[in-house]
């Protein structure tokens, strides 16, 4: 039984296409997303509309909390365009339309899963909060707060936008990496394709993949998103705190 996870789409239509078309073509009967759907990319409602279609499993992340903050804290969008850290979260809060910011609200903040008879439990960050990174150095001392309680077979998250998968202390953990903002020097797109055969077997792999780049970084210019540097998609870069 194959799943694919994926995360940090960061509203990159052409990335999530195909990232959908990889999971397929790799065997995957299930899509699960671990968060971060839209923000800083220019296709907030045709990534939240095609993931509605598909019916895929899905978390929310911390830009889908601030968005949904800044939609429900009554403050004028239009006048936070302009701040250099949250204009792309008010662009992405104007875009969106009352069925996939509905869509958006229900999410939760984590799943707890099973598939062939083992836990899977997908978060954004860790456990404990959307923005705490799972990287690829973690330690088991570490992993025993970020997994959460009662502690998983599988551990799914994104955030980080570094992908990997390792076994630590017991946990096999999968980070997703992004399917639309990679920021380790490789412009691919990631995702994790989980193989669970009998339990306790668990195979992870990360995906790499290209996908029409050059599209994303023309409707970013094109759409005028706050703050984008088209530019680091082409690299598989981005400015700190961004």
């Amino acid at each position: 039984m194959k799943v694919a996870f994926i995360a940090d789409v960061h509203a990159n239509f052409p990335a999530l296409c195909t990232a959908l078309e990889v999971a397929v073509r790799a065997g995957a009967g299930t899509v699960v997303a671990a968060g971060d759907l839209v923000g800083s990319g220019p296709h907030p409602v045709e990534v939240v509309r095609l993931l509605m279609q598909r019916g895929v499993r899905a978390i929310g992340g911390n830009v889908e909390r601030k968005v949904l903050e800044l939609i429900d804290s009554g403050k004028k969008l239009k006048y936070r365009l302009e701040r250099k850290r949250s204009g792309h979260l008010a662009w992405a809060a104007l875009q969106l339309g009352e069925a996939e910011r509905a869509w958006l609200a229900e999410l939760p903040d984590r799943l707890d899963l099973s598939f062939a008879g083992v836990a899977v439990r997908v978060v954004h960050g860790s456990a404990r909060s959307d923005e705490e990174y799972v990287f690829p150095s973690v330690t088991a001392r570490a992993l025993a707060g970020m997994a959460g309680d009662p502690r998983p077979a599988v551990l799914v998250c994104g955030h980080s936008h570094i992908p990997f998968t390792r076994r630590v202390g017991g946990v096999r953990v999968v980070n997703c990496g992004s399917v639309g903002r990679p920021v380790d020097g490789d412009p691919r797109g990631a995702l994790a394709i989980v193989d669970f055969g009998a339990a306790p077997l668990v195979r992870a792999t990360i995906v790499r993949f290209a996908y029409p780049v050059a599209e994303t970084m023309r409707d970013l210019a094109a759409r005028g998103v706050p703050g984008a540097v088209p530019e680091e998609l082409e690299r598989g870069v981005k400015r700190k705190g961004v």
